[in-house]
């Protein structure tokens, strides 16, 4: 086994996560061969849960980042310490918020301030979006 330069991810996330698919799918199989809809529908609704534990498993530290890991982190029993920050290419990370640099969270911010705001026409100022601009509303013409 040393002489292997891959990494296949044999992790607690990834088999827990297949045997619930592996059970959703035989209840869905045996669903589908008694013409039960109830049976099928309970198989495909266990091989969600199973991508659902998967994704846990993931952010709990119970499954791999994206690539290959260093030979001493591919151990089964090897919990990834970096899962708590997220991982920067990993999909099930960002869908849970993480792997985001903090760069990024600030910018996205304060993005969504400025949106919030628009220029006064009349005085340069901004202005709540969300309040009429004062000189309209008082009637008068400067």
């Amino acid at each position: 086994m040393s002489g292997h330069h891959h990494d296949e991810g044999h992790t607690v996330a990834g088999w827990t996560g297949c045997a619930v698919a592996v059970v959703g799918t035989s209840v869905a199989g045996v669903g589908m061969c008694l013409g039960s809809a109830a049976g099928i529908w309970l198989g495909l609704g266990v091989v969600g849960l199973g991508v659902l534990v998967t994704w846990g498993l993931h952010l709990a530290g119970w499954g791999k980042p994206p690539g290959i890991r260093p030979v001493a982190e591919r151990g089964m029993r090897v919990r990834d310490r970096a899962a708590r920050a997220g991982h920067p290419a990993c999909v099930g990370c960002r869908l849970a918020g993480r792997g985001r640099s903090v760069s990024t969270l600030v910018a996205a911010s304060a993005q969504g301030v400025q949106g919030a705001q628009r220029p006064d026409a009349a005085s340069g100022s901004a202005a709540s979006a969300s309040a009429p601009s004062e000189s309209a509303s008082s009637g008068s013409v400067v």
